[in-house]
C-alpha cells in the first residue's frame, strides 16, 4: 500500500476534534515552508505577503486557510481553490454536563450534525478538544486535550428486555444517549483522596466548573494538561471520540475504516495536494496564481458562524492578499473554486438507493456530485476543467446524482460560489456509512483526490486560458 494511505491514517488518528485537525495542518504546512499570518496584524506593511511566499492563518483554532503566492504574482491574479471542513457529526459535552442515576456518574451531551447516532452506542469513547486554561500571570491560553483511553460508554439495553430492538433500534437522544463516564463510588473515593476548593459563585451568577461537571473528570483532565490546580480550568469545548484507531483494512488494505472521513479525507487531500503541488519541482516559479485551501469549521451545521464557510473568512483574506476590493473582483472573475467534500459509494447491500447509472465505486476515483437544483454547483465547463486535470495527473473520476425521490446533502460549494462569484466544482471521494461512528473509505483514493488536486494548483492558470464562458 502507498506510503501516502498511511500517512493519511496517521493523520485522522492525530485528528479527533477540529481544533486538533487545525493543529495538525499547521505543523504540517509549518514543515512545507509556509509563514503563520494573523489577522490581528497589518498583511499590507513590512512586506507580509509577497511573491512566491507561502502563508498561513487561523480562526477561532478550528478553521485554515492557506496560501501560496507565485513569483510573478500581482494584485488581482487568479487563484485555484479548494474547500473543505474541519468537523464531523459527534456529540459534545453539555455546558452543565453534571449527571448521576442509580450509581453511575454520567455526562449530559448533545448532539452535533446530522450523525447515525445509534452507531455510538456501545463504543469505547473519549474526550477532546480545547480547554482554556488560566495562567499564573492571569491570562488565559487555549490548550488541547485528548484523553487517550477509553473512558465513556452508551449501554443499549439488553435484548432479553426489549425483544423488539433487532426490528427497530428507536430511542430518545435526551434521555437514553447519556453516556456513562464511571460509578459514585469511584466519585467518592477521589473526594476522599483529593482536597477540593470549596463551592462558589462568581459575580457573574455563573456556575464555577466543579458545579457544573464532575470533580473526577475535571481532575482527569488537570492531569492530562499538567496543571496545579483543577481551578486552573476555566471552560472547555469538549467532544465524544471514538477510541477505536484509524486503520487499513480488506484483504488487500484496499479500505480505510475510521471515524470522521467526512471530511478529513478531503481535508487532507487539499492540504497535502497544496504542499505536493510546490514541491514538485515548479515551486509556482512561473505563473502568478494564488494557490489556496480552505479549511472550515461547521459544515455539519449550516456553516452560519464566525469560523464556518458562510462567513467573512474566506473573503477578507482575498481581499486582503489583493488590498483592494476591485482587485479582488478581478482576480475572482478569473478564479476557480473545487468544494472538497466526501460522497457516497454504492452499499451493496442496498442497491435500491442508488440512481441506477450513477454507483460510484471505492477505488475507482473521485466523485464529481451533480445536482440540478444547485445542492452541488458543478457545472458542464467545470466538469471539463476537471476531466483535464485529471488527465494530467493520472486520476481516476466517477459521477453522483441522487434519485428522484431521494433527498441531497448540501456541501459549502454553492454559499462560496455565491459569496464569492467564483466558478465552482462539488467533488470528493467516495465512502460508505457516512456520518456513522466508523466509516469505510478507498486507500487507493487517497492517492487519487491528492494528485488530482495538486495537479489542478500546478495546470490551473494554464488549462483556464482554453475553457471559454461568457
Amino acid at each position: 500500500m502507498s506510503a501516502i494511505a498511511h500517512d493519511f491514517v496517521a493523520f485522522l488518528n492525530a485528528c479527533p476534534s477540529p481544533y486538533h485537525t487545525v493543529s495538525t495542518a499547521k505543523n504540517l504546512l509549518l514543515k512545507a515552508g509556509f509563514t503563520q499570518l494573523s489577522e490581528n496584524s497589518n498583511w499590507s506593511t513590512n512586506s507580509s505577503i509577497k511573491p512566491g511566499g507561502r502563508y498561513f492563518v487561523t480562526r477561532n483554532g478550528s478553521s485554515i486557510i492557506a496560501f501560496a503566492l507565485g513569483k510573478k504574482w500581482q494584485a488581482g491574479s487568479p487563484a485555484a481553490m479548494v474547500g473543505a471542513h474541519t468537523d464531523s457529526p459527534c456529540l459534545r459535552l453539555k455546558p452543565r454536563s453534571m449527571r448521576s442515576s442509580e450509581g453511575y456518574l454520567q455526562v449530559g451531551v448533545e448532539t452535533y450534525g446530522g450523525g447515525i447516532w445509534h452507531s455510538w452506542f456501545d463504543r469505547d469513547l473519549s474526550l477532546a478538544g480545547r480547554v482554556m486554561v488560566e495562567g499564573a500571570d492571569g491570562t488565559y491560553q487555549q490548550q488541547l486535550l485528548r484523553i487517550d483511553k477509553p473512558l465513556l460508554r452508551i449501554p443499549t439495553l439488553a435484548i432479553h428486555l426489549d425483544r423488539t430492538q433487532n426490528e427497530a433500534f428507536k430511542f430518545n437522544n435526551e434521555t437514553q444517549m447519556t453516556p456513562i463516564l464511571g460509578t459514585v463510588a469511584a466519585q467518592l473515593n477521589a473526594a476522599a483522596t483529593t482536597p477540593t476548593k470549596a463551592a462558589t459563585v462568581p459575580s457573574s451568577g455563573l456556575l464555577g466548573m466543579p458545579e457544573r461537571h464532575h470533580p473526577v473528570l475535571l481532575e482527569l483532565i488537570r492531569k492530562e494538561l499538567s496543571l496545579s490546580s483543577i481551578d486552573q480550568i476555566n471552560d472547555f469545548e469538549l467532544v465524544l471520540y471514538d477510541t477505536q484507531k484509524a486503520c487499513l483494512g480488506g484483504i488487500n488494505d484496499e479500505f480505510v475504516f475510521s471515524a470522521r472521513l467526512d471530511n478529513l479525507g478531503c481535508t487532507y487531500a487539499s492540504l497535502r495536494g497544496l504542499v505536493d503541488s510546490l514541491d514538485n519541482g515548479s515551486d509556482a516559479a512561473e505563473d502568478s496564481l494564488v494557490r489556496l485551501v480552505s479549511c472550515f469549521d461547521h459544515e455539519e451545521i449550516g456553516s452560519l458562524s464566525q469560523q464556518g464557510a458562510d462567513s467573512n473568512f474566506l473573503p477578507a483574506v482575498l481581499e486582503r492578499i489583493n488590498g483592494s476590493p476591485a482587485s479582488t473582483l478581478e482576480g475572482n472573475s478569473a478564479s476557480f473554486l473545487i468544494s472538497a467534500d466526501m460522497a457516497h459509494a454504492v452499499n451493496p447491500n442496498y442497491l435500491g438507493n442508488y440512481e441506477s447509472e450513477h454507483k460510484p465505486r471505492i477505488n475507482e476515483g473521485v466523485v464529481i456530485k451533480v445536482n440540478a437544483n444547485q445542492r452541488y454547483t458543478t457545472n458542464a465547463p467545470g466538469i471539463v476543467l476537471i476531466d483535464k486535470v485529471a488527465q494530467k495527473a493520472g486520476a481516476k473520476l466517477q459521477s453522483f446524482v441522487v434519485r428522484q425521490d431521494s433527498a441531497c446533502g448540501g456541501t459549502i460549494g454553492p454559499m462560496l460560489a455565491a459569496k464569492l462569484g467564483v466558478r465552482t466544482i462539488d467533488l470528493g471521494n467516495p465512502q460508505l456509512s457516512m456520518h456513522s461512528i466508523r466509516e469505510t473509505g478507498g486507500s487507493q483514493d487517497v492517492d487519487h483526490l491528492v494528485k488530482l488536486l495538486s495537479t489542478f494548483f500546478t495546470e490551473y492558470q494554464t488549462l483556464s486560458t482554453k475553457i471559454f464562458v461568457d
